[in-house]
């Protein structure tokens, strides 16, 4: 919960109470902070319990925490029913990253020397140009850009 706050800000938060309840109130105040989230955790758990039990027994394995978006995305993820471990494990980004580069900079990459890539004679113009229209053609029009 409290994972990114470093002994600074700690010490910070310590006497900045201090100086705002002061010494006789601080320990009733951390009495009462303490109560009041230890009530909120029964019953966030209750409420799970509850909706548990709603659900019935083939959602047993349920888990709250599945309902995160990162949490689940990775269980997917890991499941191997897709076949995304092969995809995921044939695919090396670096690799593909050092080809791109390779093709833009007008080298020949390593794994493609045996090919022959477009790159290979120079320098490949990556600049769009215009298709000239033919005498009888119209210029094409965008009549979302009038």
């Amino acid at each position: 919960m409290f994972n990114d706050i470093g002994p600074l800000e700690l010490l910070t938060l310590v006497v900045l109470a201090v100086l705002v309840f002061g010494p006789d109130k601080l320990p009733k105040m951390i009495q009462d902070v303490t109560r009041t989230i230890r009530k909120i955790r029964e019953f966030s758990e209750s409420a799970k319990q509850d909706i548990r039990n709603e659900l019935g027994p083939e959602f047993k394995d349920f888990e709250f925490e599945d309902l995160n978006p990162k949490t689940f995305i990775r269980k997917q993820l890991d499941n191997d029913d897709l076949g995304l471990k092969e995809i995921r494990n044939g695919f090396d980004l670096k690799q593909e990253m050092a080809e791109v580069t390779d093709a833009v900079q007008g080298r020949e990459s390593e794994s493609s020397s045996g090919t022959s890539s477009p790159a290979a004679g120079g320098a490949v113009d990556m600049t769009k140009k215009p298709e000239k229209p033919g005498p009888d053609e119209r210029p094409p029009f965008d009549a979302d850009a009038t």
